[in-house]
């Protein structure tokens, strides 16, 4: 992820040359594995430091490990707090909230629920689009939208 958001940062005006130096540097000393997390973090800070405002963007952070979502977490920490121009916007189910606040005490939290009505459009739409119109019937489908609806509702 760290590497992704590098990428993009590079991406809009060319390499700078002590982002090359670092990477050759751990090319040499890591076997050619390239950066380790830490040096990722502090080449982001160098490269974010001189802009005047930057928008990082995470979606669906609880899908990553737990283990993996706290480093990111904390990496996101220390860029923020030398680049305090910098913001974060998160998305991710409710359960990880605790970890994020952890982080970023005084961060805003947005709750978003699923719109019923939004999710069975949705469900008829893609059910309605099958390829064999005789492998389901009206019975199975309205039994397959209730399912999914009750279980929207339950979490």
């Amino acid at each position: 992820m760290l590497g992704a958001m590098l990428k993009q940062f590079v991406s809009r005006g060319g390499m700078p040359e002590h982002i090359r130096e670092a990477f050759r540097k751990a090319k040499k000393e890591f076997g050619g594995r390239g950066l380790l997390p830490p040096d990722m973090v502090d080449v982001l800070k160098k490269v974010i430091a001189p802009l005047p405002r930057v928008f990082i963007c995470i979606d669906a952070l609880d899908e990553c490990t737990a283990k993996n979502r706290q480093e990111l977490l904390e990496s996101m920490q220390e860029i923020v707090r030398v680049s305090p121009n910098t913001r974060v916007f998160l998305t991710g189910r409710p359960h990880i909230d605790h970890e994020i606040v952890k982080c970023f005490i005084r961060a805003v939290r947005i709750p978003i629920s699923p719109i019923r009505a939004d999710i069975k459009s949705y469900l008829e739409m893609r059910l309605g689009g099958d390829t064999d119109p005789n492998a389901m019937d009206g019975e199975l489908r309205e039994g397959i939208i209730t399912a999914i609806l009750e279980g929207i509702s339950e979490r």
